[in-house]
């Protein structure tokens, strides 16, 4: 158990400081957009393997196909819920033919909170789903809750360079920007932390088909988060599909882990 504790304890701190650390990047150096084009690229496909290869065949193992579907459904729901609550209900890309509609409805009834706010904000209530799948996934088999830690401080770091980005952008102040960046990327970090021993401590003893539901819904919340954020940022920044080529790295990287680890 004393073994255990500190496993877990040492993956919810770098977890933890992940973001903190990325933010503090952000402001010694402004990444160029090659840069964060391969920093979120790589992010999107450690998530997405991370996803398909530990998290979904193990709340399979855990449950049933219903369990782990219905699951993914719902993180993936809740994350979306949070989206259109925070863009009031309407959201299009620049080129959908809804676009124009869409930009109409928010020059009267705009977005609860800035760019960068929202996306600071999003990100915070997102590391309660990831940090309950680290605790989880580390109540399951301590294997798979590194693994899980592994994908999100790679995630944490990419996303805090693109909130800091974002942040410097919208705010010429170098002392506000600076408080800014790091209180955002603070509060995410203590997310994940408080999340993923809340995890651990609270929900390990779980019938195994609830641990499946619940591992499942963190799938599907990151599957959101990677699919709806990440790749369209990586891609507006690519280069020579810097992205995608990140991305594929990112993929391969978790799966050789995952077999090398996993194969005992």
């Amino acid at each position: 158990m004393a073994g255990e504790i500190w496993i877990v304890g040492g993956v919810a701190a770098a977890g933890a400081l992940a973001s903190p650390i990325g933010g503090a990047l952000a402001l010694w150096r402004q990444p160029t957009s090659l840069f964060m084009s391969l920093a979120l690229g790589f992010a999107a496909g450690v998530l997405l393997a991370t996803i398909g290869l530990e998290m979904m065949p193990k709340a399979l193992e855990l449950g049933s196909v219903p369990i782990a579907a219905g699951g993914f459904a719902a993180g993936m729901g809740a994350v979306y819920g949070l989206d259109l609550w925070t863009h009031r209900g309407r959201m299009a890309g620049p080129k959908a033919d809804q676009c124009g509609d869409v930009r109409r409805f928010h020059s009267g009834h705009p977005s609860r909170a800035s760019d960068a706010a929202v996306l600071a904000g999003g990100t915070s209530a997102e590391e309660l789903i990831e940090g309950l799948s680290i605790g989880i996934g580390a109540a399951i088999d301590s294997r798979i809750g590194i693994m899980i830690a592994l994908a999100i401080v790679i995630d944490n770091v990419a996303e805090a360079l693109s909130i800091g980005t974002l942040m410097r952008s919208e705010e010429s102040d170098a002392t506000k920007h600076r408080r800014r960046i790091l209180g955002w990327t603070g509060l995410i970090g203590l997310s994940l932390l408080v999340s993923t021993l809340a995890g651990w401590f609270l929900l390990r003893d779980m019938p195994k088909p609830a641990l499946g539901f619940l591992f499942a819904a963190g799938a599907g919340g990151m599957f959101y988060l990677t699919v709806s954020q990440l790749v369209p940022d990586a891609e507006e920044r690519h280069y020579q599909q810097s992205a995608a080529l990140a991305a594929a790295a990112g993929f391969v990287l978790i799966f050789v882990l995952s077999n090398l680890v996993g194969g005992e």
